[in-house]
């Protein structure tokens, strides 16, 4: 990546928690094993009120995401296991050059520096309409990329 002329080696790790508190140790030892500078992480399970854990858990960090259960907590009472939602988070001393661009319950993109990620967390197999989900997420990613034309990928 470079900023202001200035070359920097990012380390980027995509991760699916399988819930917040089932992923943190991992986490917690990716940082201390190789500290990581951008975590894309999927499925931590929070509700939009607890998001603030990452912040509180990774103090260095800053996190950009959101829940994918808002629907289902404005609902009623949550029953069943908790599910989905995307998170990035991004070292503080990156904040100065981090830009976000959009966040949803199924992607995030997030513009560092002079690179851009896209944070996504798609259905698996025998997942009801997992085709039409796919290709509705991955046609709103391009969209994003066709309003920013510096995000959009010269090849695919």
């Amino acid at each position: 990546m470079a900023a202001s002329n200035v070359t920097v080696d990012l380390k980027i790790l995509s991760f699916n928690m399988h819930g917040f508190f089932q992923g943190c140790p991992v986490i917690d030892d990716m940082i201390t094993q190789f500290n990581i500078d951008i975590f894309l992480l999927q499925e931590h399970g929070l509700t939009p009120a607890n998001l603030h854990k990452f912040d509180e858990h990774f103090t260095n960090y800053f996190s950009f995401g959101c829940s994918a259960m808002s629907n289902t907590v404005e609902s009623g009472m949550l029953r069943g296991r908790p599910f989905g939602g995307v998170i990035c988070l991004i070292k503080k001393d990156l904040r100065k050059i981090t830009r976000t661009i959009h966040c949803s319950d199924r992607y995030s993109i997030v513009k560092v520096g002079d690179c851009i990620f896209s944070n996504v967390y798609l259905p698996c197999v025998g997942s009801v309409n997992r085709q039409l989900v796919c290709e509705e997420v991955l046609a709103e990613i391009d969209a994003w990329c066709q309003r920013y034309p510096s995000i959009h990928p010269s090849i695919y």
